[in-house]
């Protein structure tokens, strides 16, 4: 071979060693860019979920809030055994997780683990702040698995895990506020309200849009916020500010408290509606629950929309008051009483207190059964239907809660007997829920009107944004002159009927009791509920107050409602007045 020939072939090798060089490099270059490769990604996301809204007391309390929570994951291959202690104390340091903890989870696993899963966001910011600190400290070394030949640097990672809802107030407010579950979505814990407050406003409470950031990252897995970097900002939900003062609240349920104790009652309910608006300013019941830990089922259930009971002697004002609307009724009159006894059919209707006669207005002031049985017979059926029907029973109350009891009034049919209209006038024979009864007291101390009761006020977008939530009508049931009829009389009963207990010098206060059997298993027993419903005004403030005392003790008579919600009525008027909504005139 001749030297030509020889140049020629090294010519040709060089040829194929730099083609088969350069098939190399394009063949990795696209194995880079589609291949199944471990090489990290050039561009990256975030996901920041949208919270959910506080709800708030009118005092600026905050009554429910979400909070994010954190996960943060380690792949323990990452770590350089010589450094691992280290790594251990900062975590514990930055987190606030005992160090021992951290260690156990760490040796736990070779490989990915979770670390906590409950990092809030102020310790998820500072542990993002750690990662820094370990890269520079080379806490991180590459893990190469020599199986799949490839190499992990992973380290320490920080991401959303869920949403937590707490309530700050623990038990106040409650049962009304609710409750929440929690609800897995992927890899996400949420949760959702399944009752009271928490439930019925759950979509204005929900976030509208999570935010997304997109854009480069850099070697620490940072999303690089530039001009090719996109960013859709997060939209919370609205915030629910409510009627209710807690200050008030927690006064009022402090007092429910002792006079459970010393009625050995089974449950107290009280609330404290503002007559002009209906705000509901207080709504408290002596058997609560912490929603923070919730351990049983007892007290879950509000009672005031879920316990329907007969009212007994607190309907007698209603029932003349339909008497007067209809024009069946002459305050001048005196009805003959029977001296306590009188028979309507087969039924022997008797009054705790005897009289002969009795004024129109002392029918109600003595709290006559037979005086206002012997009335209703003057009322037509229809318009007893109707009137009770007016004054929202057997009709939801309209109340901001959900799964509330209609309760029921007797049918047309059954007002056609003497004896359904009797018991029925004087609070036998129909069931009500609570919220029924304070708004139908309500009438009498807002010029005959109705107006629906709410707990919620106002609804706030972007902690900005403030609107009010119920633009509320009101409904004519009485006249304003008949409201006022029934109001003075109302005022006359505690000053000198059956609740003078309920007396506050420097206020107006007016009310009714009631004191009813229960039944059960179809006959009357030897337990009772006891109420007290009425009002309390000064010269510019008007609210509608009521008390039902659930099952007393019948121990020194305790179970009358001049002995029981009276006085417990009377201390709520009484805070009242420490807490400003009241001002007494100067005697």
């Amino acid at each position: 071979m001749n030297q030509e020939e020889n140049k020629k072939i090294k010519i040709s090798l060089i040829f194929i060693i730099i083609v088969l060089l350069f098939l190399i490099l394009i063949g990795s270059i696209l194995n880079i860019s589609f291949g199944d490769t471990k090489m990290p990604k050039l561009l990256s996301s975030e996901d920041d979920r949208a919270l959910k809204g506080s709800i708030i007391s009118s005092d600026g309390f905050v009554i429910s809030r979400s909070k994010k929570l954190y996960k943060a994951t380690v792949d323990t291959r990452n770590i350089d055994p010589n450094k691992k202690e280290l790594f251990i104390k900062l975590f514990s340091i930055y987190s606030g997780i005992d160090p021992q903890i951290i260690k156990k989870r760490v040796n736990s696993h070779f490989g990915y683990v979770v670390l906590t899963y409950n990092l809030d966001s102020k310790s998820a910011k500072y542990v993002k702040q750690l990662i820094y600190k370990l890269y520079k400290l080379k806490v991180f070394i590459p893990y190469i698995d020599k199986k799949r030949e490839v190499s992990f640097f992973h380290g320490l990672n920080v991401v959303e895990s869920g949403e937590m809802r707490e309530f700050p107030l623990k038990d106040s407010l409650t049962p009304v506020i609710g409750y929440i579950k929690k609800v897995e979505v992927k890899t996400y814990t949420d949760t959702v309200g399944v009752y009271g407050l928490e439930l019925f406003y759950k979509d204005s409470l929900a976030g509208s849009q999570n935010a997304k950031i997109k854009g480069k990252r850099d070697v620490l897995n940072n999303i690089i916020l530039d001009k090719d970097s996109t960013i859709e900002h997060r939209i919370d939900g609205h915030d629910i500010i409510t009627s209710v003062s807690i200050k008030l609240q927690k006064s009022i349920e402090q007092i429910l408290d002792k006079y459970k104790n010393t009625l050995e009652a089974k449950e107290i309910i009280a609330a404290v509606m503002d007559s002009k608006s209906g705000d509901i300013v207080a709504i408290a019941s002596s058997n609560r629950f912490n929603p923070n830990r919730i351990k049983s089922n007892k007290n879950l259930s509000i009672s005031a929309l879920k316990y329907i009971f007969e009212p007994g002697s607190v309907m007698k004002p209603i029932t003349l008051s339909l008497l007067l609307k209809n024009n069946k009724v002459a305050m001048h009159e005196l009805i003959n009483t029977h001296n306590g006894k009188f028979q309507i059919g087969n039924k022997i209707i008797t009054d705790e207190h005897k009289y002969d006669y009795l004024s129109i207005e002392n029918i109600i002031i003595h709290s006559s059964n037979i005086g206002i049985a012997k009335l209703a017979q003057r009322l037509d059926v229809i318009d007893f239907y109707q009137g009770l029907r007016d004054f929202g029973f057997s009709k939801k109350s309209g109340i901001d809660l959900p799964y509330e009891l209609r309760g029921s009034i007797p049918s047309i049919h059954q007002l056609k007997s003497q004896i359904f209209k009797a018991t029925t006038s004087y609070g036998y024979g129909i069931k009500v829920n609570f919220f029924q009864l304070l708004s139908a007291y309500n009438i009498f101390n807002n010029n005959g009107q109705f107006i629906k009761p709410t707990i919620a006020k106002f609804i706030v977008a972007n902690k900005i944004s403030k609107q009010k939530i119920y633009n509320k009508s009101k409904t004519q049931v009485i006249s304003k002159q008949n409201a006022k009829i029934i109001n003075d009389i109302l005022v006359k009963t505690v000053m000198r009927g059956t609740a003078t207990g309920a007396k506050v010098d420097g206020l107006i206060v007016g009310g009714k009791t009631g004191t009813a059997h229960i039944a059960k298993r179809g006959q009357y027993e030897d337990i009772y509920n006891s109420s007290f419903f009425g009002f309390a005004n000064d010269k510019t403030e008007k609210y509608t107050i009521g008390v039902t005392v659930i099952e007393p003790t019948t121990k020194n008579f305790n179970y009358f409602a001049s002995k029981s919600a009276v006085l417990v009525f009377k201390d709520i008027v009484e805070v009242l007045v420490k807490e400003n909504f009241l001002t007494p005139l100067k005697l």
